[in-house]
Protein backbone atom coordinates (compact mmCIF):
# COMPACT_ATOMS: atom_id res chain seq x y z
CA UNK A 1 0.00 0.00 0.00
CA UNK A 2 1.32 3.46 -0.68
CA UNK A 3 1.98 6.24 1.44
CA UNK A 4 -1.01 7.64 2.54
CA UNK A 5 -2.19 11.13 1.85
CA UNK A 6 -5.60 13.11 2.85
CA UNK A 7 -7.19 16.32 2.03
CA UNK A 8 -5.66 18.72 5.18
CA UNK A 9 -8.27 18.83 8.11
CA UNK A 10 -9.33 22.36 8.80
CA UNK A 11 -7.29 22.32 12.10
CA UNK A 12 -3.94 22.27 9.73
CA UNK A 13 -5.67 24.86 7.39
CA UNK A 14 -3.58 27.66 9.31
CA UNK A 15 0.04 26.38 9.19
CA UNK A 16 2.88 28.46 6.85
CA UNK A 17 3.97 27.04 3.42
CA UNK A 18 6.68 26.17 4.88
CA UNK A 19 5.40 24.08 8.05
CA UNK A 20 3.05 22.30 5.43
CA UNK A 21 6.16 20.39 3.89
CA UNK A 22 7.06 19.76 7.89
CA UNK A 23 3.93 18.19 9.06
CA UNK A 24 2.42 16.15 5.98
CA UNK A 25 3.67 12.85 7.08
CA UNK A 26 2.34 13.56 10.43
CA UNK A 27 -1.11 14.39 9.13
CA UNK A 28 -1.27 9.87 8.44
CA UNK A 29 -2.61 9.52 12.07
CA UNK A 30 -5.71 11.66 11.40
CA UNK A 31 -7.07 11.15 10.49
CA UNK A 32 -29.50 -4.39 -7.23
CA UNK A 33 -32.47 -4.32 -4.95
CA UNK A 34 -32.24 -5.62 -1.41
CA UNK A 35 -33.81 -6.26 1.61
CA UNK A 36 -37.82 -6.13 0.22
CA UNK A 37 -39.39 -8.93 1.33
CA UNK A 38 -42.01 -11.23 -0.90
CA UNK A 39 -44.87 -10.13 0.90
CA UNK A 40 -46.13 -13.37 1.77
CA UNK A 41 -47.96 -14.23 -1.39
CA UNK A 42 -45.84 -15.86 -4.50
CA UNK A 43 -45.16 -13.75 -7.86
CA UNK A 44 -47.71 -15.57 -10.11
CA UNK A 45 -51.66 -16.49 -10.01
CA UNK A 46 -53.23 -15.12 -7.28
CA UNK A 47 -50.34 -14.29 -5.74
CA UNK A 48 -49.01 -10.37 -4.47
CA UNK A 49 -45.96 -9.00 -5.95
CA UNK A 50 -43.56 -7.80 -3.52
CA UNK A 51 -43.59 -4.82 -2.10
CA UNK A 52 -40.34 -2.75 -3.28
CA UNK A 53 -38.09 -1.43 -0.35
CA UNK A 54 -37.22 2.33 -1.52
CA UNK A 55 -37.27 4.03 1.73
CA UNK A 56 -35.05 5.36 4.41
CA UNK A 57 -32.43 2.78 5.18
CA UNK A 58 -32.97 0.48 2.14
CA UNK A 59 -30.34 -0.53 -0.18
CA UNK A 60 -29.67 0.69 -3.67
CA UNK A 61 -27.21 -2.24 -4.61
CA UNK A 62 -27.11 -5.83 -2.35
CA UNK A 63 -24.51 -6.99 -1.84
CA UNK A 64 -22.29 -3.92 -1.56
CA UNK A 65 -19.28 -4.45 -3.95
CA UNK A 66 -16.15 -4.88 -2.51
CA UNK A 67 -13.63 -2.40 -2.97
CA UNK A 68 -10.65 -4.12 -1.16
CA UNK A 69 -9.90 -7.00 0.51
CA UNK A 70 -6.32 -7.04 2.73
CA UNK A 71 -5.20 -9.80 4.91
CA UNK A 72 -3.71 -9.61 8.12
CA UNK A 73 -0.10 -9.85 7.19
CA UNK A 74 -0.72 -7.71 4.31
CA UNK A 75 -1.99 -5.21 6.70
CA UNK A 76 0.89 -5.29 8.85
CA UNK A 77 3.09 -5.45 6.39
CA UNK A 78 2.16 -2.09 4.88
CA UNK A 79 1.91 -0.49 8.23
CA UNK A 80 5.75 -1.55 9.21
CA UNK A 81 6.57 -0.10 5.83
CA UNK A 82 6.42 3.36 7.16
CA UNK A 83 7.50 5.54 10.47
CA UNK A 84 3.80 6.49 10.23
CA UNK A 85 2.28 3.04 10.18
CA UNK A 86 4.66 2.24 12.99
CA UNK A 87 3.07 4.50 14.82
CA UNK A 88 -0.11 3.68 14.39
CA UNK A 89 0.76 0.10 15.03
CA UNK A 90 1.95 1.16 18.49
CA UNK A 91 -1.07 2.76 19.30
CA UNK A 92 -3.84 0.68 17.70
CA UNK A 93 -2.12 -2.70 18.32
CA UNK A 94 -0.97 -5.19 15.43
CA UNK A 95 -3.87 -6.48 13.20
CA UNK A 96 -5.62 -9.64 14.40
CA UNK A 97 -7.93 -9.11 11.27
CA UNK A 98 -7.56 -9.26 7.53
CA UNK A 99 -10.49 -6.71 5.98
CA UNK A 100 -13.18 -7.37 3.43
CA UNK A 101 -14.10 -3.94 2.05
CA UNK A 102 -17.70 -3.14 0.95
CA UNK A 103 -19.33 -0.04 -0.58
CA UNK A 104 -22.87 0.53 0.13
CA UNK A 105 -24.90 3.29 -1.19
CA UNK A 106 -28.05 3.19 0.70
CA UNK A 107 -31.56 5.90 0.91
CA UNK A 108 -32.02 8.39 3.77
CA UNK A 109 -33.41 11.88 3.71
CA UNK A 110 -32.01 15.89 3.33
CA UNK A 111 -32.38 18.50 5.91
CA UNK A 112 -36.10 19.15 4.46
CA UNK A 113 -36.86 15.45 4.57
CA UNK A 114 -36.39 14.96 0.90
CA UNK A 115 -35.63 11.70 -0.46
CA UNK A 116 -31.99 11.07 -1.06
CA UNK A 117 -28.95 8.59 -1.21
CA UNK A 118 -25.98 8.69 0.16
CA UNK A 119 -23.08 5.86 0.67
CA UNK A 120 -21.03 4.02 3.45
CA UNK A 121 -18.22 2.02 3.90
CA UNK A 122 -18.24 -1.51 5.40
CA UNK A 123 -15.69 -3.43 7.13
CA UNK A 124 -16.08 -6.95 7.96
CA UNK A 125 -13.07 -8.44 9.54
CA UNK A 126 -12.09 -11.81 8.02
CA UNK A 127 -9.25 -14.29 9.25
CA UNK A 128 -8.17 -16.97 11.21
CA UNK A 129 -7.92 -15.61 14.70
CA UNK A 130 -10.90 -16.25 17.09
CA UNK A 131 -11.17 -11.96 17.09
CA UNK A 132 -12.10 -12.71 13.45
CA UNK A 133 -14.89 -15.13 13.02
CA UNK A 134 -18.57 -15.68 13.85
CA UNK A 135 -21.04 -13.16 16.01
CA UNK A 136 -18.65 -9.50 16.24
CA UNK A 137 -19.62 -6.34 17.51
CA UNK A 138 -20.63 -3.47 15.29
CA UNK A 139 -18.85 0.19 15.31
CA UNK A 140 -20.91 2.48 13.44
CA UNK A 141 -18.35 5.38 13.04
CA UNK A 142 -18.80 9.09 11.80
CA UNK A 143 -16.36 11.00 10.03
CA UNK A 144 -14.83 14.25 10.74
CA UNK A 145 -15.49 17.87 8.85
CA UNK A 146 -14.23 17.31 5.37
CA UNK A 147 -14.62 19.98 2.48
CA UNK A 148 -13.99 17.35 -0.07
CA UNK A 149 -17.43 16.29 -1.81
CA UNK A 150 -15.25 12.89 -3.23
CA UNK A 151 -14.74 12.10 0.45
CA UNK A 152 -14.85 8.26 -0.13
CA UNK A 153 -14.66 6.01 3.47
CA UNK A 154 -15.06 2.80 1.22
CA UNK A 155 -11.56 3.58 -0.78
CA UNK A 156 -9.27 4.64 2.01
CA UNK A 157 -6.86 2.13 0.58
CA UNK A 158 -6.60 4.49 -2.72
CA UNK A 159 -3.91 6.94 -1.71
CA UNK A 160 -4.88 10.01 -3.33
CA UNK A 161 -8.16 9.48 -1.81
CA UNK A 162 -9.44 12.51 0.39
CA UNK A 163 -10.61 9.98 3.30
CA UNK A 164 -6.84 7.48 3.07
CA UNK A 165 -5.61 8.80 6.44
CA UNK A 166 -9.29 8.54 8.49
CA UNK A 167 -9.70 5.34 6.83
CA UNK A 168 -6.58 3.76 7.45
CA UNK A 169 -6.97 4.73 11.18
CA UNK A 170 -10.50 3.61 11.69
CA UNK A 171 -9.49 0.31 9.99
CA UNK A 172 -6.27 -0.39 11.98
CA UNK A 173 -8.27 0.52 15.11
CA UNK A 174 -11.38 -1.50 14.74
CA UNK A 175 -11.73 -3.63 11.57
CA UNK A 176 -8.68 -4.95 11.97
CA UNK A 177 -9.53 -5.60 15.82
CA UNK A 178 -12.60 -7.88 14.86
CA UNK A 179 -15.13 -5.31 14.73
CA UNK A 180 -18.01 -5.06 11.87
CA UNK A 181 -17.41 -1.01 11.11
CA UNK A 182 -20.08 0.80 9.00
CA UNK A 183 -19.02 4.15 8.13
CA UNK A 184 -20.99 6.30 6.07
CA UNK A 185 -19.64 9.12 4.13
CA UNK A 186 -22.95 11.04 4.41
CA UNK A 187 -25.45 12.63 2.34
CA UNK A 188 -24.13 15.25 0.44
CA UNK A 189 -20.76 14.03 -0.18
CA UNK A 190 -19.70 10.97 -2.30
CA UNK A 191 -22.56 9.80 -5.16
CA UNK A 192 -24.92 11.44 -2.78
CA UNK A 193 -27.40 13.63 -5.15
CA UNK A 194 -27.72 15.94 -2.51
CA UNK A 195 -26.84 19.59 -3.39
CA UNK A 196 -25.80 20.36 -0.22
CA UNK A 197 -24.36 18.84 2.68
CA UNK A 198 -26.69 18.82 6.60
CA UNK A 199 -23.21 19.92 8.63
CA UNK A 200 -24.34 19.60 12.33
CA UNK A 201 -27.88 19.01 11.66
CA UNK A 202 -28.89 17.10 14.24
CA UNK A 203 -31.88 15.75 13.48
CA UNK A 204 -30.98 14.96 9.95
CA UNK A 205 -27.34 13.39 10.77
CA UNK A 206 -28.76 11.32 13.56
CA UNK A 207 -30.87 9.65 11.18
CA UNK A 208 -28.48 9.90 8.27
CA UNK A 209 -26.72 7.54 10.68
CA UNK A 210 -29.25 5.30 11.50
CA UNK A 211 -30.61 4.61 7.65
CA UNK A 212 -26.89 3.56 6.98
CA UNK A 213 -26.87 0.87 9.26
CA UNK A 214 -30.16 -0.40 9.10
CA UNK A 215 -29.02 -0.79 5.17
CA UNK A 216 -25.73 -2.18 5.94
CA UNK A 217 -27.56 -4.75 7.88
CA UNK A 218 -29.61 -6.10 5.04
CA UNK A 219 -26.45 -6.84 3.50
CA UNK A 220 -24.47 -8.79 5.90
CA UNK A 221 -26.14 -12.35 4.98
CA UNK A 222 -24.53 -11.61 2.04
CA UNK A 223 -21.12 -10.83 2.67
CA UNK A 224 -20.08 -12.41 5.60
CA UNK A 225 -20.79 -10.55 8.29
CA UNK A 226 -22.45 -11.99 11.19
CA UNK A 227 -24.09 -9.58 13.96
CA UNK A 228 -23.17 -10.39 17.46
CA UNK A 229 -26.08 -7.63 18.31
CA UNK A 230 -23.53 -5.29 19.97
CA UNK A 231 -23.61 -1.71 18.56
CA UNK A 232 -20.97 0.90 19.50
CA UNK A 233 -21.02 4.57 18.05
CA UNK A 234 -18.13 6.70 17.49
CA UNK A 235 -17.21 9.60 15.58
CA UNK A 236 -14.93 12.38 16.06
CA UNK A 237 -14.69 15.76 15.87
CA UNK A 238 -17.72 16.85 13.53
CA UNK A 239 -18.09 12.78 13.93
CA UNK A 240 -18.23 12.94 17.65
CA UNK A 241 -21.43 15.58 17.35
CA UNK A 242 -23.03 12.97 14.69
CA UNK A 243 -22.38 9.84 16.79
CA UNK A 244 -23.78 11.44 19.61
CA UNK A 245 -27.06 12.37 17.30
CA UNK A 246 -27.25 9.22 16.39
CA UNK A 247 -27.26 7.77 19.70
CA UNK A 248 -30.17 10.27 20.84
CA UNK A 249 -32.31 9.13 18.03
CA UNK A 250 -31.91 5.65 18.50
CA UNK A 251 -32.78 6.19 22.00
CA UNK A 252 -35.81 8.23 20.93
CA UNK A 253 -36.57 5.26 18.67
CA UNK A 254 -36.19 2.61 20.83
CA UNK A 255 -33.88 0.93 19.30
CA UNK A 256 -30.39 -0.85 20.71
CA UNK A 257 -27.14 0.90 21.88
CA UNK A 258 -24.64 -0.86 23.86
CA UNK A 259 -22.17 2.43 24.75
CA UNK A 260 -21.02 5.36 22.73
CA UNK A 261 -18.07 7.78 22.64
CA UNK A 262 -18.59 10.94 20.96
CA UNK A 263 -14.95 12.17 20.36
CA UNK A 264 -13.70 15.92 20.82
CA UNK A 265 -17.42 16.55 19.67
CA UNK A 266 -19.01 20.01 19.43
CA UNK A 267 -22.60 19.05 20.96
CA UNK A 268 -22.69 22.13 22.65
CA UNK A 269 -22.92 23.81 19.11
CA UNK A 270 -24.77 27.14 20.31
CA UNK A 271 -21.94 27.53 23.05
CA UNK A 272 -19.00 27.13 20.17
CA UNK A 273 -20.58 29.32 17.61
CA UNK A 274 -21.58 32.10 20.18
CA UNK A 275 -17.49 31.91 21.50
CA UNK A 276 -16.92 32.67 18.20
CA UNK A 277 -18.71 35.64 17.67
CA UNK A 278 -17.43 37.04 21.19
CA UNK A 279 -13.92 36.56 19.84
CA UNK A 280 -13.16 33.10 20.26
CA UNK A 281 -12.98 32.12 16.86
CA UNK A 282 -12.01 28.15 16.27
CA UNK A 283 -9.38 27.08 14.07
CA UNK A 284 -11.10 26.03 10.20
CA UNK A 285 -13.54 28.54 10.99
CA UNK A 286 -13.73 29.78 7.38
CA UNK A 287 -14.69 26.45 6.14
CA UNK A 288 -17.12 25.66 9.10
CA UNK A 289 -19.04 29.27 9.00
CA UNK A 290 -20.27 28.63 5.27
CA UNK A 291 -20.76 24.51 5.89
CA UNK A 292 -23.16 26.07 8.96
CA UNK A 293 -24.66 28.92 7.12
CA UNK A 294 -25.49 26.34 4.34
CA UNK A 295 -27.03 23.70 6.31
CA UNK A 296 -29.17 25.80 8.87
CA UNK A 297 -30.78 27.68 6.03
CA UNK A 298 -31.52 25.06 4.03
CA UNK A 299 -33.12 23.18 7.65
CA UNK A 300 -34.22 26.39 8.95
CA UNK A 301 -34.98 28.75 5.38
CA UNK A 302 -34.13 32.07 7.88
CA UNK A 303 -30.44 32.37 8.51
CA UNK A 304 -30.10 34.67 5.62
CA UNK A 305 -32.73 36.87 3.34
CA UNK A 306 -29.27 36.47 1.23
CA UNK A 307 -25.41 35.38 1.19
CA UNK A 308 -24.76 39.02 1.45
CA UNK A 309 -26.26 39.75 4.69
CA UNK A 310 -23.45 37.51 6.15
CA UNK A 311 -20.62 37.38 3.63
CA UNK A 312 -18.32 39.90 2.33
CA UNK A 313 -19.10 41.09 -1.36
CA UNK A 314 -16.48 39.34 -2.66
CA UNK A 315 -17.31 35.67 -0.89
CA UNK A 316 -21.41 35.98 -1.13
CA UNK A 317 -22.08 34.88 -4.35
CA UNK A 318 -21.89 31.28 -4.77
CA UNK A 319 -20.81 30.42 -1.33
CA UNK A 320 -24.29 28.67 -0.45
CA UNK A 321 -23.30 26.00 -3.11
CA UNK A 322 -19.27 26.12 -2.41
CA UNK A 323 -19.24 23.44 0.21
CA UNK A 324 -18.22 20.68 0.10
CA UNK A 325 -16.23 21.16 -2.88
CA UNK A 326 -14.38 18.89 -6.16
CA UNK A 327 -11.69 22.03 -5.44
CA UNK A 328 -9.03 21.31 -3.84
CA UNK A 329 -8.96 23.43 -0.09
CA UNK A 330 -5.60 25.38 -0.96
CA UNK A 331 -7.33 26.15 -4.35
CA UNK A 332 -10.60 27.75 -2.78
CA UNK A 333 -8.04 30.23 -0.80
CA UNK A 334 -5.41 30.71 -3.47
CA UNK A 335 -8.41 31.64 -6.23
CA UNK A 336 -10.24 33.76 -3.49
CA UNK A 337 -13.49 31.80 -2.96
CA UNK A 338 -12.50 31.89 0.76
CA UNK A 339 -9.87 33.65 3.22
CA UNK A 340 -7.40 31.40 4.65
CA UNK A 341 -7.83 33.07 8.60
CA UNK A 342 -9.54 36.43 8.23
CA UNK A 343 -12.93 35.43 9.57
CA UNK A 344 -13.27 38.90 10.87
CA UNK A 345 -12.69 42.66 10.11
CA UNK A 346 -9.05 43.65 11.37
CA UNK A 347 -10.50 45.96 13.35
CA UNK A 348 -13.44 44.42 14.72
CA UNK A 349 -11.99 42.03 17.65
CA UNK A 350 -14.50 42.16 20.22
CA UNK A 351 -13.71 40.36 23.52
CA UNK A 352 -10.23 39.36 25.00
CA UNK A 353 -8.62 39.05 21.70
CA UNK A 354 -5.72 37.85 21.91
CA UNK A 355 -2.30 37.90 19.90
CA UNK A 356 -2.59 34.19 18.73
CA UNK A 357 -6.65 35.05 18.24
CA UNK A 358 -5.84 38.47 16.36
CA UNK A 359 -4.46 35.54 13.23
CA UNK A 360 -8.84 35.44 12.78
CA UNK A 361 -8.83 39.51 12.00
CA UNK A 362 -7.42 40.69 8.90
CA UNK A 363 -8.24 42.24 5.36
CA UNK A 364 -10.18 40.41 2.72
CA UNK A 365 -12.48 38.88 5.54
CA UNK A 366 -15.57 36.69 5.34
CA UNK A 367 -18.10 37.79 7.46
CA UNK A 368 -19.72 41.75 7.35
CA UNK A 369 -19.05 43.72 10.02
CA UNK A 370 -22.46 44.30 10.31
CA UNK A 371 -23.59 40.62 10.91
CA UNK A 372 -20.97 40.70 13.48
CA UNK A 373 -22.11 43.29 15.50
CA UNK A 374 -25.96 41.93 15.22
CA UNK A 375 -24.80 38.74 16.38
CA UNK A 376 -22.48 39.45 19.38
CA UNK A 377 -25.64 41.69 20.30
CA UNK A 378 -28.14 39.31 20.17
CA UNK A 379 -25.57 37.38 22.47
CA UNK A 380 -25.32 40.19 24.88
CA UNK A 381 -28.95 40.68 25.13
CA UNK A 382 -30.66 37.17 24.67
CA UNK A 383 -27.75 35.25 25.63
CA UNK A 384 -27.81 31.33 27.14
CA UNK A 385 -27.95 30.25 30.90
CA UNK A 386 -25.49 27.36 29.75
CA UNK A 387 -23.25 29.46 27.19
CA UNK A 388 -21.81 32.31 29.85
CA UNK A 389 -18.49 33.59 28.84
CA UNK A 390 -16.34 32.73 30.61
CA UNK A 391 -17.43 29.38 31.54
CA UNK A 392 -18.32 29.11 34.58
CA UNK A 393 -18.78 25.23 36.72
CA UNK A 394 -22.20 26.41 37.60
CA UNK A 395 -22.98 27.23 33.76
CA UNK A 396 -21.65 23.85 32.81
CA UNK A 397 -23.94 22.03 34.92
CA UNK A 398 -27.11 23.89 34.40
CA UNK A 399 -30.45 22.08 33.72
CA UNK A 400 -31.88 24.76 31.13
CA UNK A 401 -28.25 25.49 29.66
CA UNK A 402 -30.44 26.64 26.41
CA UNK A 403 -33.06 29.07 28.15
CA UNK A 404 -32.76 31.81 25.87
CA UNK A 405 -34.53 33.19 23.04
CA UNK A 406 -31.92 34.43 20.18
CA UNK A 407 -33.46 36.83 17.62
CA UNK A 408 -30.54 36.33 15.18
CA UNK A 409 -31.24 33.23 12.72
CA UNK A 410 -28.12 31.72 12.81
CA UNK A 411 -28.25 31.88 16.77
CA UNK A 412 -31.62 30.26 16.77
CA UNK A 413 -30.41 27.55 14.57
CA UNK A 414 -27.35 26.45 16.59
CA UNK A 415 -29.83 26.57 19.69
CA UNK A 416 -32.12 24.07 18.09
CA UNK A 417 -28.93 21.56 16.94
CA UNK A 418 -27.45 21.86 20.19
CA UNK A 419 -27.79 18.49 21.73
CA UNK A 420 -28.06 19.33 25.33
CA UNK A 421 -31.41 18.73 25.39
CA UNK A 422 -31.36 14.96 25.92
CA UNK A 423 -30.08 12.46 28.65
CA UNK A 424 -27.82 8.86 27.66
CA UNK A 425 -29.55 6.08 29.22
CA UNK A 426 -26.48 3.99 27.89
CA UNK A 427 -22.66 3.80 28.45
CA UNK A 428 -21.02 6.95 26.84
CA UNK A 429 -17.42 8.14 27.16
CA UNK A 430 -16.54 11.46 25.60
CA UNK A 431 -12.53 12.38 25.03
CA UNK A 432 -10.97 15.49 23.83
CA UNK A 433 -7.98 18.12 24.48
CA UNK A 434 -8.29 20.70 27.03
CA UNK A 435 -6.00 22.45 24.35
CA UNK A 436 -7.99 21.63 21.49
CA UNK A 437 -8.09 24.76 19.31
CA UNK A 438 -10.44 23.55 16.77
CA UNK A 439 -13.26 22.19 19.06
CA UNK A 440 -13.13 23.96 22.62
CA UNK A 441 -12.97 21.04 25.29
CA UNK A 442 -15.65 23.27 27.01
CA UNK A 443 -18.27 21.76 24.87
CA UNK A 444 -17.50 18.27 25.90
CA UNK A 445 -17.23 19.62 29.67
CA UNK A 446 -20.64 21.96 29.18
CA UNK A 447 -22.24 18.30 27.56
CA UNK A 448 -21.46 16.29 30.05
CA UNK A 449 -22.03 19.19 33.33
CA UNK A 450 -26.01 19.05 32.11
CA UNK A 451 -25.88 15.06 31.37
CA UNK A 452 -25.05 14.78 35.18
CA UNK A 453 -27.00 17.93 36.44
CA UNK A 454 -29.96 16.58 34.36
CA UNK A 455 -29.39 12.89 36.36
CA UNK A 456 -27.65 10.37 34.17
CA UNK A 457 -25.43 8.59 36.75
CA UNK A 458 -21.63 9.31 36.57
CA UNK A 459 -21.12 5.28 36.43
CA UNK A 460 -22.56 5.50 33.30
CA UNK A 461 -20.24 8.48 32.02
CA UNK A 462 -16.26 8.54 31.24
CA UNK A 463 -14.90 12.18 30.44
CA UNK A 464 -10.96 11.77 28.86
CA UNK A 465 -8.86 15.02 28.90
CA UNK A 466 -6.21 13.62 27.21
CA UNK A 467 -4.41 16.85 28.91
CA UNK A 468 -4.86 15.70 32.28
CA UNK A 469 -1.28 13.63 33.48
CA UNK A 470 -2.52 13.28 36.83
CA UNK A 471 -5.39 11.35 36.64
CA UNK A 472 -4.72 7.59 36.98
CA UNK A 473 -7.17 5.27 35.67
CA UNK A 474 -7.87 3.39 32.26
CA UNK A 475 -7.44 5.58 29.77
CA UNK A 476 -3.60 7.01 31.55
CA UNK A 477 -1.68 5.09 28.35
CA UNK A 478 -3.58 6.95 25.96
CA UNK A 479 -2.48 10.48 27.82
CA UNK A 480 0.87 9.74 27.97
CA UNK A 481 0.84 8.37 24.14
CA UNK A 482 -0.46 11.81 23.25
CA UNK A 483 1.75 13.92 25.57
CA UNK A 484 5.13 12.26 24.22
CA UNK A 485 3.53 12.43 20.52
CA UNK A 486 3.23 16.04 21.60
CA UNK A 487 6.73 15.79 22.37
CA UNK A 488 8.20 14.38 19.47
CA UNK A 489 6.29 16.84 16.88
CA UNK A 490 7.91 19.43 18.27
CA UNK A 491 11.30 17.79 18.50
CA UNK A 492 11.31 17.36 15.02
CA UNK A 493 9.88 20.80 14.26
CA UNK A 494 12.88 23.15 13.21
CA UNK A 495 13.10 26.56 14.65
CA UNK A 496 12.20 28.69 17.58
CA UNK A 497 10.22 27.61 21.25
CA UNK A 498 7.54 29.84 19.18
CA UNK A 499 8.09 27.84 16.17
CA UNK A 500 7.54 24.62 17.72
CA UNK A 501 4.80 25.20 19.92
CA UNK A 502 2.89 26.55 16.59
CA UNK A 503 3.10 23.09 15.24
CA UNK A 504 1.58 21.78 18.63
CA UNK A 505 -1.04 23.43 18.18
CA UNK A 506 -1.78 23.14 14.51
CA UNK A 507 -1.61 19.14 14.36
CA UNK A 508 -3.56 19.11 18.00
CA UNK A 509 -7.02 18.11 16.90
CA UNK A 510 -6.69 16.97 13.47
CA UNK A 511 -3.36 14.76 13.68
CA UNK A 512 -1.89 14.55 17.14
CA UNK A 513 -5.81 13.63 19.44
CA UNK A 514 -7.34 11.33 16.93
CA UNK A 515 -5.22 8.21 17.86
CA UNK A 516 -5.60 8.33 21.36
CA UNK A 517 -9.25 9.24 21.89
CA UNK A 518 -10.11 6.78 19.69
CA UNK A 519 -8.00 3.88 21.38
CA UNK A 520 -9.58 4.97 24.68
CA UNK A 521 -12.93 4.63 22.82
CA UNK A 522 -11.96 1.15 21.61
CA UNK A 523 -10.67 0.21 25.07
CA UNK A 524 -13.98 1.82 26.68
CA UNK A 525 -16.03 -0.77 24.11
CA UNK A 526 -14.27 -3.55 25.08
CA UNK A 527 -14.95 -3.00 28.57
CA UNK A 528 -18.37 -2.24 28.24
CA UNK A 529 -18.19 -6.13 26.38
CA UNK A 530 -16.11 -7.40 29.46
CA UNK A 531 -18.65 -6.22 31.63
CA UNK A 532 -22.06 -8.09 29.38
CA UNK A 533 -23.19 -4.84 28.71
Amino acid sequence: MKKQQRQPHPSALLRKPAALASLAAAALLLTACGGGGDGGGGFGFGGTPPVADTGRGSVVTNPPQQSAKLSSDDFKASLQSSDQGKALLQVAGTPKCGIDMRYLEYRTIGAKNEATNATAAIMVPTGTDVACSGARPVVLYAHGTTAAKNYNLAQWTDSTQPAAGEGLLIAAMFAAQGFIVVAPNYAGYDKSTLPYHPYLDGDQQGKDMVDALTAARKTFSNINATDAGSLFITGYSQGGYVAMAAHREMQATGKAVTASAPLSAPSAISLLTDYSFLGWPALGSTLFVPLLTTSWQQQFGNVYKATSDVYEDQYAPGIDTLLPSLTPVNTLFATGKLPQLALFPANAKPGPVNSQLSIFYGANNLIRQSYLTLTAGDIQSNGCSGNALPATSASLASTTPLDCKPTVGFRQAALANDLRNWVPTRPMLMCGGANDPTVNFVSTRATTGYFLAKGMPPALLSVVDLEDSAAVDAYSNARAGFAQAKSLLAQNTSGSASDKAQAVTLAYHGTLAPPFCLASARGFFQGVLAAGG
